[in-house]
């Protein structure tokens, strides 16, 4: 029977506090008394607010990308994400010689690098069956009821993507009210958030958002949001007790699955 390696990927828009929750989160599972190590998957990045135990940059070079291909910063990333795929079963090896009870992986700064092309789902398969996606909103991304159902999409696709568990996060928290945190995650009520673009939509804008908020809600993608911050440490606790019960419950369901396969 495979041992459990659980594995937290957290994925979200440029600037949405990806790097600093990975660096709160894995104190957080520290703290509680777990073993934990946080991976860089971003070839590009030049500064991290944590060091990382396992670092993609350690495999690719990104300034000797664009020399030798003579591409851009964009098109570098890219090739640097495509050719860590060929260093897949190196980085595993490396992943594994920490046993750690938590990964982290905190994902290229461009979501969609990861999120969308091959090499991205090939890491998924790789590193772990037991793993969730931390999908975080940018809460000044998501401050009318148009852009967060535009922020609800793009969850509903990352869904699609990765067939794991995923949970919903308002991130930056500290950067608006009370009022307004309040008034964000109301919206995960589809009932709430279709009021709020009768009111604040008009025209061709309220019929395309209210047909995707109806879409959305056919096939269950609008669910619970977590507000966190990465500064005061709010709703850390409950992103940890949701992490855990998603883990707890494949736990018991691959040993079910593997006492059946064995009679």
């Amino acid at each position: 029977m495979e041992p459990y390696s659980n594995v937290i990927y957290i994925l979200g828009t440029a600037g949405s506090g990806k790097s600093a929750l990975t660096m709160k989160f894995s104190e957080w599972l520290y703290d509680a008394g777990w073993s934990v190590i946080r991976m860089n998957m971003d070839p590009g990045v030049r500064q991290l607010p944590y060091t990382p135990d396992v670092d993609v940059r350690d495999y690719v070079n990104l300034d000797q990308i664009i020399e030798q291909y003579e591409l851009g910063p964009n098109g570098a990333l890219i090739a640097a994400t495509d050719i860590l795929v060929t260093k897949i079963d190196d980085i595993k090896q490396e992943i594994e010689s920490f046993d750690a009870d938590y990964i982290i992986v905190d994902t290229v700064g461009q979501m969609e690098v990861f999120a969308y092309r091959s090499s991205g789902l090939l890491f998924v398969t790789a590193l772990s069956k037991s793993s969730v996606v931390v999908h975080l909103i940018d809460s000044l991304l998501a401050k009318t009821p148009a852009s967060f159902v535009s922020m609800v999409l793009l969850g509903a696709s990352l869904k699609v993507r990765f067939p794991i568990p995923q949970i919903t996060v308002l991130s930056k928290t500290d950067l608006i009210s009370e009022d307004e945190i309040e008034r964000i995650c109301k919206w995960s009520n589809p009932e709430f958030l279709a009021d709020a673009l009768e009111i604040a939509t008009r025209g061709l804008q309220r019929e395309l958002n209210v047909t995707l908020l109806n879409a959305l809600k056919m096939q269950g993608y609008i669910g619970e949001v977590i507000p966190v911050s990465s500064v005061t440490m709010k709703g850390i606790d409950a992103l940890g007790g949701d992490i855990e019960n998603i883990f707890n419950k494949h736990k018991w369901d691959s040993e079910e699955s593997y006492r059946w396969e064995s009679e």
